[in-house]
């Protein structure tokens, strides 16, 4: 599908998951035979789970089925969650990722493995070793979250 029309589905798809409290991070369309396989990732503050996920799916089938944005054919529809080793892109992924451990790499090539301990619209606050780093979101190449597997203390935002 072209860019074009994925950008025309993300816009259709948008408003209506931001209806129910949620954000679209990320819309794939796909063909797998006759049918058009479209991924609608979504994310929200505090998380989002099963129940949230089964309720933002039927809304987008509602859009999806009034409008002809996928040309009248047949389509399967999954709606799932970006899962914890996604990039950190937008200052909403800081923000909810407060408390966990991210490594991010810095234009000038520096990597740094800290916890996340703030964010506002324009930098984040890592907690690296036993100090605190500030980080431009604009002086970041790349930041992923790191799977921990261990128990670690909770860091509440304050707001």
């Amino acid at each position: 599908m072209s860019r074009q029309s994925l950008d025309r589905v993300s816009a259709l798809l948008t408003p209506v998951v931001a209806a129910t409290g949620a954000d679209v991070e990320d819309v794939r369309i796909r063909r797998a035979g006759a049918r058009t396989v479209l991924t609608v990732l979504v994310d929200q503050d505090g998380g989002i789970d099963l129940d949230d996920i089964a309720h933002i799916s039927r809304e987008i089938g509602k859009a999806l089925d009034a409008s002809e944005i996928l040309g009248g054919h047949p389509y399967v529809l999954e709606v799932s969650s970006p899962g914890v080793d996604r990039p950190l892109t937008l200052p909403r992924h800081w923000r909810r990722n407060v408390g966990r451990l991210v490594e991010v790499v810095t234009l000038e090539g520096a990597t740094w493995t800290g916890r996340v301990v703030g964010s506002d619209d324009r930098s984040a606050e890592l907690l690296v070793g036993d100090s605190n780093r500030t980080v431009q979101y604009a002086d970041i190449t790349r930041a992923r979250v790191q799977v921990e597997f261990g128990k670690h203390e909770t860091i509440e935002e304050e707001a």
